[in-house]
This record gives C-alpha cells, structure tokens and sequence, in this order.
C-alpha cells in the first residue's frame, strides 16, 4: 500500500492493524492524543509516559511524597477512557479547599492506588481496568527522578518549570538520579515494529524518556522504524524557535546511532533526507491539537513510506 492510496481512517485503520506492536514516547496533551488517534490497536499500543513534571498538582505531590509524576499519565488515561464522563472526573480540580486546592482527582486516585500497590505499574493497570482502557500505558520509570539541563553559560537548570521558561536552548540534557526503565517498557520497545515520539512540548515531554540508557539501548537494537510527530504551532520554548530538522538532530544525539526514519510536521521543507507527511490537520477551533483522524492518516502515510 503507497500514501497515495491512505485517504480515509478504514484505510489507515487496516494499514496499521497488520503490525504487531507500536510504542509511543512522550508525555503531556500531546502523547495522549496520539493513543487516543491509535486505541483500535488496543494492547497492541502502548504508551511510554514521561515522569520527570515538577508543576501544579504533580508538584504538590513529588514535594510531599517523593513519588514518580502523576499528571501526565493521568492525562493520557483521561483521553483514553472508555467511561462517561470519566475524563472530567479524573481532570477535575480542587479549589476553595486549603489542604486539597490545586490538587487533581486523578492525581490524588493514582497516588492512592499506588500506595496500595507493589508497583507505580500496578496502580496504573487497575485504574485502566477501571476505565476500560483497552491500551497499555507505562511510566518510564518506577523511579522519581527530575529533569536537569545544562546551558550555554556552564549553568545547571533543575525542573521542567526552570527549564521551559529558559531563554535559550540548553547543551544537554540529563536525568537526576539516574534512573533505570520500567522493565515492561524495555520488553516492549524490543518488539516493537514502529516507534512514534511527540506530539508535545519538546524539552519537557518529547526528550525525558530519552534521556534513560537503557531506553537508549533498546531503541538502538529494536528493528522498529522511527517517526518524529512534531508540533502544529510553535510552543513557548526555547525548542520552539528551532527548525523542525533542528529537533530531529536533536534528537538523534541521544539514540546511539538509531535515526528518525520518517517525520509528521507542516513546517518541514527543509528536511529531504527522509519522508515528511505535512498534510497534517489541527482540530477545529483548536490550532494545537491534532486532529484524531488527520494524525492517523499521517502516521499510516509515513509508516508505508517506510516499508520495504
């Protein structure tokens, strides 16, 4: 099947029903748009979720508690739940109560779980079960850990708050501690045919599952093709004044060796090295956020671009 002949979601729906498994890295709004664009694939999917946010409820909670980041995980279980009004339930927000504002539902319901659990993957897999999400979704690590960048002036920034208000890119990144993966990450990127990274704030939500050696290593030794899915708006980043082939070079200096093979982006003339598919649509009255439909359509489009 050519890109020519992906027009439709049936089609782009059957396409990618032959493969396997799929892996999706990242974190935010972003990652659980995109699960929510491929949940038929059901436990074919799964979703690697950054753990390093240091903001708002999630905040809140690693500074009491010393726990791994809630909210991004919480945010991809919302899009995906099969309940009514489960994503309101989960997103709902205290206010006007000293000791609960500012805290989210789904937060506080996932550190509860997680306190009756053996594992952070534990509270996670009942909470799906609860909400009849079909899809795997996993922290990328069990381990709290922040996110740490070096800048130009030989300075060290601690925290993705400190991090997205920088004014210029940093030299690197790094994790502290040094943590390892989710064990069932590390099994499923290994079997993974296709490994998708982004939608989502570059710095803060794309790069902190990167930066885990052994994430590294088994992208490296995975046969998976890799697609970068970029932003449809400039984010309010130092990575959102960097080209699109900017972000991808990026991006490869943290896969020991392993190359984007394909990218989804409206602004990428500039990349001919690889496939871009730029006939990318946002959501009605919402210039960021992907349209479900046209980011499935892309993500087959590349994909068969890509096979041999």
């Amino acid at each position: 099947m050519n890109t020519a002949t992906i027009t439709t979601s049936t089609q782009a729906n059957k396409q990618l029903r032959q493969l396997h498994c799929i892996t999706a890295l990242g974190g935010g709004h972003g990652l659980g748009r995109l699960l929510f664009s491929l949940s038929f694939m059901r436990k074919k999917l799964v979703g690697v979720v950054a753990t390093t946010d240091n903001g708002g409820s999630t905040g809140l909670l690693r500074d009491a508690h010393e726990c791994i980041a809630w909210g991004d995980i919480r945010n991809c279980l919302s899009q995906l739940a099969q309940q009514p009004l489960a994503a309101d339930l989960l997103n709902y927000r205290f206010d006007g109560v000293a000791s609960l504002k500012g805290h989210s539902f789904g937060n506080l319901l996932l550190y509860t779980l997680n306190e009756l659990s053996a594992r952070p993957i534990d509270s996670i897999q009942l909470l799906s079960r609860l909400l009849k999400v079909s899809n795997r979704v996993l922290p990328m690590s069990e381990t709290p850990t922040d996110l740490v960048a070096d800048t130009m002036e030989n300075m060290r920034c601690f925290g993705e708050l400190r991090i997205d208000a920088l004014t210029h890119m940093p030299s690197q990144l790094s994790l502290s501690p040094e943590v390892t993966a989710t064990p069932e990450v590390i099994e499923h990127i290994l079997t993974s045919e296709l490994i998708l990274l982004g939608p989502g704030s570059f710095l803060t939500s794309v790069m902190p599952p990167l930066l885990i050696e052994d994430i590294q290593h088994a992208i490296a030794k995975s046969q998976a093709q890799i697609i970068y899915v970029d932003n449809l708006v400039a984010e309010h980043s130092p990575a959102g004044r960097l080209t699109t082939l900017e972000r991808v070079v990026w991006i490869e200096r943290y896969l020991r060796g392993s190359k984007i093979n394909a990218v989804i982006s409206p602004n990428a003339a500039e990349i001919t090295h690889i496939p871009v598919i730029s006939n990318i649509k946002a959501e009605a009255n919402t210039e960021h956020r992907h349209d479900a439909e046209s980011l499935l359509i892309a993500i087959a489009q590349a994909h068969s671009q890509l096979k041999p």
